[in-house]
């Protein structure tokens, strides 16, 4: 648990100190809300169909920004070596970058909201719990794979393009199944209503994360 801490405590001090990776999060997901705004002519049946899907898209890209910079600071400075030196198991490695990347996501998603209800013109207080629990169960997938994936890319030339390339695809089911009960739950019913999407949210994260604690070792010794 140390371990895990003391890696999150790391990029939170290196985060503070650049504000690079939030900056650069936090202006592209105002691009893209502002840009579907002005773009889309949302009436109120069709605002409730593509919102909710401009949200997690946001969500998506701006949080692809963070993860594909998620090593970043340790792939310049060499710092990653001595992580891998540490005699520390790989897995807790993985679980400190793991609960770094989603904290900055939930962090980024939670400043972007509020501006998304303003434009978008939402009224979040009454399912407020609900989309919030949806959100973090949809942030943990994203994480979990996003992690695992950056660190395949670690030591390519193309890494920016890499991730992407293998992360969107593989996260699909999330989207969908975050839109869909995000959407659903906008239009005013409840979460049980969504049951089988929530049930894949919640499978998601636990298949996924458990695979990034399994494989992040030979991953991590490959990169």
């Amino acid at each position: 648990m140390k371990t895990i801490i003391s890696i999150v405590r790391k990029d939170f001090i290196s985060e503070f100190r650049s504000r690079d990776m939030f900056i650069s999060m936090f202006t592209f997901s105002l691009i893209i809300i502002f840009v579907f705004n002005l773009v889309l002519d949302l009436t109120s049946n069709i605002k409730n169909i593509v919102s909710p899907a401009v949200l997690w898209i946001t969500f998506l890209f701006s949080g692809s920004i963070g993860l594909s910079r998620s090593y970043s600071l340790e792939k310049e400075s060499e710092a990653i070596k001595g992580l891998l030196l540490a005699p520390v198991d790989r897995s807790l490695i993985y679980m400190g970058k793991f609960f770094s990347n989603l904290i900055f996501l939930l962090i980024i998603e939670i400043i972007t909201i509020p501006i998304f209800i303003i434009l978008f013109n939402y009224d979040f207080s009454i399912k407020i719990i609900e989309i919030m629990l949806v959100i973090f169960l949809g942030t943990i997938g994203f994480s979990s794979v996003g992690t695992l994936f950056s660190a395949i890319s670690l030591n390519t030339r193309l890494r920016e393009v890499l991730l992407p390339i293998l992360y969107f695809p593989i996260i699909i089911p999330v989207l969908l199944n975050a839109v869909r009960i995000t959407r659903s739950l906008l239009s005013g019913e409840s979460l049980s209503s969504n049951s089988s999407s929530l049930q894949v949210l919640i499978a998601f994260d636990i298949i996924f994360l458990s695979a990034g604690i399994l494989l992040y070792e030979y991953v991590i010794e490959e990169s």
